[in-house]
């Protein structure tokens, strides 16, 4: 895998922090996009930017809410971000919908958390061919007509 993009606005960079040295011991590398920025629209574009280039399998995008990171994110074609407050979304966040950039707030989940969606996060795959593909290639096939238009 290749590294995840990681980045937030100042309220969330604390949890940053301790979300960075999960990764580690989980064993996944890590660029950091940084936490200065007030306008968090700035480093969720950049993350979701990166992650559908490819330069990154996944992002990870933290602000206070996590709503504001993940509405921005999803603006960029081909980076499918998500709001992940529970176990269950983080999971199927991945597994039914393909989700590349996980959002969270950190004025709503407290660390430990955030640490255990994000492990539940990393280690789900989608897989296709499920009864969630043709819901996911629909997404995907907007995105990409959608995309084609805003060049």
């Amino acid at each position: 895998m290749k590294t995840i993009a990681i980045g937030c606005d100042p309220n969330a960079a604390e949890l940053k922090e301790i979300i960075k040295e999960h990764l580690e011991q989980l064993g996944y590398e890590h660029e950091d996009y940084g936490s200065d920025d007030t306008v968090y629209a700035n480093v969720a574009i950049k993350i979701a930017e990166a992650v559908a280039r490819g330069d990154h399998d996944r992002g990870i995008l933290i602000c206070g809410t996590g709503i504001g990171v993940s509405i921005a994110a999803n603006k960029v074609p081909g980076a499918y971000a998500a709001l992940c407050s529970d176990a269950y979304s983080a999971e199927r966040a991945r597994k039914s919908n393909n989700a590349n950039i996980m959002a969270m707030g950190s004025q709503v989940i407290g660390p430990e958390l955030a640490k255990t969606l994000v492990a539940i996060w990393m280690r789900s795959e989608y897989t296709p061919g499920g009864r969630s593909q043709p819901k996911v290639r629909r997404i995907v096939e907007y995105d990409r007509v959608r995309g084609s238009r805003s060049s």
